[in-house]
């Protein structure tokens, strides 16, 4: 029984350290996830458009690294290290969609940007 007790409680916990969701991202904005002190994190993203999405890779601190296309119905997984954002931009003259899978510090702050 406390095994039991112990297994339930651990996917519980790892259960608990995912988000999903689907996100719109309007026409030429951005989506930047995690611009705030955290924790490393992972995201699955997958783009729901028919266009390509740029992603970058923003430091609290400045600067922006690791660009990423992900071309219209392609899945990626970035790896996102501590204090660092996640940019999802969207430079159409049409809104864009994705899929997201994160995973690990969750504490992350989201919000839209014009590009």
């Amino acid at each position: 029984m406390k095994t039991f007790i112990t297994i339930s409680f651990l996917l519980t916990l790892l259960s608990s350290c995912s988000l999903t969701s689907v996100t719109m991202i309007k026409p030429n904005e951005s989506f930047e996830l995690g611009n705030n002190v955290h924790g490393k994190f992972s995201v699955k993203i997958k783009n729901l458009s028919d266009k390509e999405l740029r992603l970058w890779e923003i430091p609290v601190q400045g600067g922006k690294h690791s660009p990423l296309d992900v071309l219209p119905n392609k899945t990626v997984k970035v790896k996102v290290d501590k204090n660092t954002a996640l940019r999802i931009e969207n430079h159409h003259s049409v809104s864009a969609s994705v899929s997201l899978r994160v995973r690990g510090d969750i504490g992350l702050s989201m919000g839209y940007k014009n590009n």
